[in-house]
């Protein structure tokens, strides 16, 4: 896990319209080493899903990529930054170095498809040589490692329960053995116990596979359990980067003491709920400052004027003034 997989510096996503540009991500930055989980939480509109996007180079207009890099390192060594890649030199990489499992299964799957003449078409696109009882021999180990019986390659995908769907578009992200899998909300669409199902399946493939993952999610408690990292995004920036253990026990951003606070404990005595009050700012037209200061209750002077930059904090990288003289 100290080998780098992908650096992210200074990402900036637009939104381009007629009266002017909307930045959905602004100067994000971070390292994912190899084998990784990279958890990135945080409510709606902060961002995320724009992040992911971006990261797999799948945004389209009115969305623009205008600033930063997305530095890949290879497992051969080599280095490339994607955002240089023209959409014919990505299809190398797409698939056979990094993948993408969306929130909802049933629009990513083609549904006039048989399951396996998915899994086939992406295998021997990327392997021509592959023939097709080779390419459905491989379709059946992928199922297999996430718990779908084989006969089921035959079905079309609304003859599939919304688990086993959530779960073979996983399969199919593994297809070609990719070094990176980008997951935008992957279990939101499925209930408790399938998403729990899920999850564990993740986890053994992950460490059996070694693959690093950035997870996309709102749901902070899933990140706590899943996550090696977590990035907490507000009005499309980073302002919290820590271990999950640090993000649960040590939270240094009110923003981010705020998503812990509000979910309750399974166990121990009652305490009292306490809601992060107002809403996500619009980030047509944003707050001045730190986007975080109209619901902050430790808000200074300066935070409204003043945009905090992501720099550490203790063990975290923390975007606040509130830490702007700590040593």
């Amino acid at each position: 896990m100290n080998e780098v997989l992908l650096e992210v510096d200074g990402l900036t996503v637009e939104y381009l319209s007629q009266t002017g540009s909307v930045k959905a991500c602004a100067d994000v930055s971070f390292t994912l080493h190899r084998g990784q989980i990279l958890g990135v939480a945080g409510e709606s509109g902060s961002g995320k899903s724009t992040l992911i996007t971006a990261l797999t180079r799948l945004q389209r207009p009115p969305a623009v990529t205008s600033a930063g890099r997305l530095v890949y390192h290879s497992s051969d060594g080599d280095k490339v930054d994607l955002l240089t890649l023209s959409e014919r030199q990505l299809r190398a990489y797409r698939w056979s170095e990094l993948a993408i499992v969306l929130q909802s299964a049933m629009d990513c799957l083609n549904p006039v498809m048989r399951l396996g003449d998915q899994f086939e078409d992406v295998l021997r696109y990327h392997d021509p040589q592959l023939t097709q009882r080779q390419a459905w021999e491989r379709a059946e180990e992928l199922v297999a490692m996430v718990g779908i019986g084989s006969d089921r390659l035959r079905s079309y995908p609304h003859e599939l329960s919304g688990g086993m769907r959530q779960r073979s578009l996983i399969a199919l992200a593994l297809a070609c053995d990719p070094d990176l899998i980008v997951m935008d909300e992957p279990t939101t669409a499925v209930d408790v116990v399938m998403q729990r199902q899920i999850l564990a399946q993740l986890l053994q493939l992950q460490d059996r596979l070694g693959f690093a993952v950035v997870f996309v999610t709102h749901d902070l408690s899933l990140l706590l359990e899943l996550a090696d990292q977590i990035a907490i995004m507000y009005g499309g920036r980073i302002v919290e980067l820590g271990s999950a253990r640090e993000i649960y026990t040590a939270p240094k951003h009110p923003y981010t003491r705020g998503l812990r606070d509000s979910f309750p404990p399974l166990h121990g005595e009652l305490t009292t709920m306490r809601g992060i009050p107002g809403s996500p700012p619009d980030l047509r037209t944003p707050p001045s400052g730190c986007a975080f200061h109209p619901r902050c209750a430790d808000r200074l002077d300066a935070c409204d004027q003043q945009i905090p930059l992501l720099r550490p904090v203790g063990r975290n990288d923390v975007a606040c003034l509130l830490y702007e003289e700590t040593p």
